[in-house]
């Protein structure tokens, strides 16, 4: 049950995928209409997950690959929806998901700043006024008029960080994506980070970083094959973990 002061609540969370092309999921499964028993090619990428996260925690979320971390991020972002439990965020959320999210080939840098600010809710106005910091701390002042589709992985991921980092949703996601820019610029983004929080943002923060996971979280969820194993401080969440699976 969301409680006053919660920015994210989670209850009973899951969700499950099928294991082939063949066995695609159809709208019925995705809006309703789904069983909550398994068929023999599916599997539940996260299940019976349950916690809460107030206004302005800085959450770290680690675990292997593939047990579900991006998925949940997914969940409070509202992309995937569950097909058993709920997510409740109050407010909006800044996503840093996918590089690739919601930014299109053929459009030029300016036009794709315009076009994902806009569908985050961002008007005209304050797009239009903030547009120049924008190009400036994506470091893409000589490709504004550069397809997207022709940009480096890298320029890629500085144009989505310098963009969501300018929404003034209250909530901000970040998945592992950082670790494509270069050091310089990773920087950079941490500051811009630190800064956010300092203005009481919270964060949700997936990496296998240790350093940055420290720097920002003081709270860590540790998920292991789809359950959420434990929710502590950070400190004995990543101590659970090296301590399951040591270098």
């Amino acid at each position: 049950m969301s409680v006053e002061g919660d920015a994210i609540t989670v209850d009973g969370l899951g969700v499950r995928f099928r294991r082939n092309r063949r066995g695609r999921r159809s709208l019925k499964d995705l809006f309703g209409g789904s069983s909550r028993r398994s068929r023999p090619n599916e599997f539940w990428a996260l299940r019976d997950v349950s916690f809460a996260v107030k206004r302005g925690e800085s959450i770290g979320v680690v675990g292997r690959n593939g047990q579900g971390k991006s998925t949940l991020l997914k969940l409070v972002a509202g992309v995937l929806l569950p097909d058993e439990g709920s997510v409740t965020v109050a407010g909006g959320v800044a996503p840093l998901i996918e590089i690739t999210g919601g930014f299109v080939g053929d459009l030029t840098v300016r036009e794709n700043v315009r076009l994902t600010a806009g569908l985050h809710g961002m008007p005209r106005a304050e797009v239009n006024r903030r547009f120049d910091g924008i190009i400036e701390f994506a470091e893409l002042g000589d490709f504004i008029d550069t397809p997207y589709k022709h940009l480096s992985n890298g320029m890629k991921v500085r144009l989505a960080f310098a963009v969501v980092s300018e929404l003034d949703e209250p909530i901000l996601l970040v998945d592992e994506v950082l670790a494509v820019g270069d050091k310089a610029f990773r920087e950079k983004c941490y500051q811009r980070i630190d800064e956010l929080l300092a203005g009481g943002r919270t964060l949700f923060f997936v990496s296998h970083n240790e350093r940055d996971l420290r720097r920002f979280c003081t709270r860590g969820l540790y998920l292991k094959k789809g359950r959420l194993e434990l929710d502590a401080g950070l400190d004995e969440v990543l101590d659970r973990y090296n301590a399951d699976y040591p270098a």
